[in-house]
């Protein structure tokens, strides 16, 4: 709550001019506090332009601009406007904006970018500038398609971002591959986006060179080139069987040879021109036989009426066809380190790839018949024909199978064995490098399911196989000669050992219904039994090490570790904490035994025994050992007078018994005196003795006095 007070009686003599500005100073007041409190206090986002790609928020028409920004609208819809053109209408990413556009085709100068929240009808703006760009173009084929001589080739001319309306003029020149130039100038009239284009043609007559030739298209001073190649061929590549087209120009009916040369190929033709000087073969094919590489071309003339400072000399290729080769096993699994040979039957050729770390290799191979051979480790495991037309994909399916192992257990084989480390060792003869013999290991653990999967194996070889728990070997299998099929399946099984346990005490007297448990070190497994009247217990346990515990009456007697490596283990467990005499004596301050004091004995706060102190201040008792707690209670007492914890691991006897001081207490006559009452009878009887002896001598001393006067 809140009060505003007005004295009016006050205002009576302020003038009227300052009442009213009083007044509405009072109103402005009230209307801003009851505005704070009615409208909830919202953090507006502003909207704003935060940056602009390129940063020099320069560009030409077509070129890519982005814009970073914010609204104040969440999730909000956006414009983003070129000047009067509206390049971007989305919707933000809370309050974000991010959109790229392309420049528009507008006259150059400089340009308002505005981004509009559309929902708060709130704007950001900022500039952008278009520069002219000059623009030269030659037409030309996709690659490996070319132009040959006698070609007409185009020529664009263009401009955007100049002024509107207004012509501009450039200088275009060709110079071919004699640095002989041709030169045109052309008119290229702007319409109103500042955008004018021009196609001119470079005639036919001045492709009659072979090489490349250059384009510059002057503006004014500002120099835009381009270039385009004239060949003898209409392609750069070709692929077996498909026909070479050749063409060149020189004087009518003028005779020249032709020649192609390369590896297995060497062709030459005598040809003559057409009325037009145009000599064009067509009937040549790139042979079966025909290897990948570069093939050189050349015309020259007989007659040398035509003389070209420029020779007519181009090479083209037989490429190949690019071949994706997937090696995969018969899980079809991919293989890595496969070695694919690859014989080109038409052309005796032999081509080796490695597939990589993902199963793939690639080759370049030609049209015609192919045979594939792989090889793992050198061991040939598939070879197929294909027949290669053009690009692919080839799955070579290799002889290799993988091996699903499970360990169990001899007792019971439902029940699987994990962390058995394995050790395959396995030979084999190559294919390659003359037939050499190969050993070869690999180590490996089953997992806590008691198995393990290992990939591509070769199904011709002599595989011998080692588990072992502990560093302990318990089993050796071999195996040879594995099934052309996905999995193998191989069974491990571990054995049983017999472990017979002699449970004594500390008087090697034998202890029966003990308990006794075996617990494997890894977890897991585990056995109980009891011992008989001998004290004995025979277990028949997996191969392996375990945690031997003997209990009685749930109380641990021992705990140690035993090796069932052998096939029979016997082990005799002496309980030494088992039924021993403890024997407590309780004595006073200064170790004078107390009779009829009661002592407790607890184990883990429970009460296991209870006696009461003989003349000679002990009391006995007949108890399993180890951590006890002492308690001595006194006539009457409800506390214990003393509490002792100790461990117990030997015969307490008469001898050597436990001692417990109370020395809060002296024995006297029998009696339990407090310490401190005797020390006052002590004291007492001192002074007593002491007062007594001063007046013995006093009264001496007077005697004598008498006697000699």
């Amino acid at each position: 709550m809140f009060h505003i007070t007005v004295n009016f009686e006050a205002m009576e003599s302020i003038g009227l001019k300052k009442k009213t500005a009083i007044i509405a100073l009072i109103t402005m007041l009230t209307l801003t506090i009851f505005s704070q409190m009615i409208f909830p206090h919202v953090n507006a986002v502003d909207v704003e332009i935060t940056s602009i790609t390129p940063s020099t928020q320069r560009g030409k028409v077509g070129e890519t601009v982005r814009i970073v920004g914010t609204i104040n609208k969440t999730d909000g819809w956006y414009q983003i406007w070129f000047n009067n053109t509206l390049v971007v209408n989305g919707t933000a990413s809370g309050n974000n904006v991010n959109a790229s556009f392309t420049v528009p085709a507008l006259p150059s100068g400089n340009y308002t970018l505005t981004l509009r929240d559309v929902t708060a009808n709130i704007n950001a703006t900022s500039w952008f500038i278009i520069e002219t760009d000059y623009i030269l173009k030659v037409s030309k084929p996709e690659p490996p398609k070319q132009l040959q001589q006698g070609a007409e080739v185009n020529i664009s001319i263009g401009i955007t971002g100049a002024n509107a309306s207004i012509n501009y003029f450039a200088n275009v020149m060709v110079k071919n591959p004699v640095n002989e130039t041709y030169s045109k100038e052309v008119q290229l009239s702007t319409k109103d986006d500042g955008t004018g284009n021009v196609t001119i043609t470079y005639p036919s007559s001045n492709t009659n060179y072979t090489g490349t030739y250059t384009v510059i298209a002057n503006f004014s001073g500002t120099l835009v080139t381009d270039t385009f190649f004239i060949g003898l061929t209409n392609s750069t590549e070709y692929h077996r069987r498909q026909t070479v087209d050749i063409k060149a120009i020189y004087a009518a009916y003028e005779n020249v040879t032709l020649r192609i040369e390369g590896k297995g190929v060497s062709l030459s033709k005598n040809l003559t021109a057409n009325d037009q000087g145009i000599v064009h073969y067509a009937e040549w094919s790139i042979p079966e036989n025909a290897t990948m590489g570069s093939y050189k071309i050349s015309i020259t003339s007989i007659s040398n009426i035509t003389r070209k400072t420029s020779p007519d000399i181009q090479n083209f290729t037989v490429p190949g066809f690019k071949i994706q080769i997937c090696t995969r096993n018969l899980a079809d699994e991919t293989v890595s380190n496969v070695t694919i040979k690859v014989h080109d039957q038409w052309a005796n050729q032999t081509y080796n790839g490695i597939s990589n770390s993902t199963g793939f290799a690639n080759i370049m191979l030609e049209v015609g018949e192919h045979d594939f051979t792989a090889y793992y480790k050198g061991v040939k495991v598939n070879q197929t024909s294909v027949f290669i037309e053009g690009e692919r994909t080839l799955d070579i399916r290799c002889q290799l199978t993988n091996l699903n192992i499970t360990v169990v257990s001899a007792q019971n084989q439902t029940i699987r064995i994990p962390f058995v480390s394995l050790r395959l060792y396995y030979n084999f003869t190559t294919d390659l490098d003359g037939g050499k013999a190969v050993n070869e290991t690999v180590s490996f653990q089953t997992d806590i399911n008691g198995t393990v999967e290992q990939h591509s194996f070769l199904l011709n070889a002599f595989y011998e196989m080692n588990a072992s728990r502990y560093g302990h070997i318990f089993n050796q299998t071999t195996f040879a000669n594995l099934e052309p099929c996905a999995w193998n399946n191989i069974t491990i099984v571990c054995p049983e050992r017999v472990l017979h346990v002699n449970v004594i005490d500390w008087e090697n007297k034998s202890i029966e219904n003990a308990t006794v448990e075996l617990q494997e070190l890894m977890g897991g497994i585990r056995y109980i039994k009891f011992t008989d009247s001998a004290g004995n217990a025979t277990f028949h346990c997996l191969f392996g090490k375990y945690y031997l515990r003997v209990y009685s009456n749930g109380i641990l007697l021992i705990e140690e570790t035993v090796e069932l490596f052998n096939e029979t283990v016997t082990r005799r467990i002496h309980c030494t904490l088992y039924n021993l005499p403890i024997c407590v004596k309780v004595v006073d301050c200064f170790g004078q035994p107390i009779p009829k004091a009661k002592v407790v004995l607890e184990r883990n706060g429970v009460e296991i025994g209870s006696n009461s102190t003989g003349a000679d201040g002990v009391a006995g008792f007949i108890k399993t050992g180890g951590v006890l707690t002492i308690k001595v209670y006194l006539i009457d007492s409800e506390l214990p007078e003393a509490t002792v914890t100790t461990y117990i691991g030997e015969k307490r006897g008469y001898s050597n018994p436990i001692l417990v001081k109370i020395g809060k207490y002296v024995v006297l006559a029998g009696l339990l005196v407090d310490t401190a009452q005797f020390a006052m009878i002590i004291l007492i009887l001192a002074t007593v003795v002491l007062i007594a002896i001063i007046e013995i001598a006093r009264r001496k001393r007077l005697k004598i006095g008498k006697t000699s006067s």
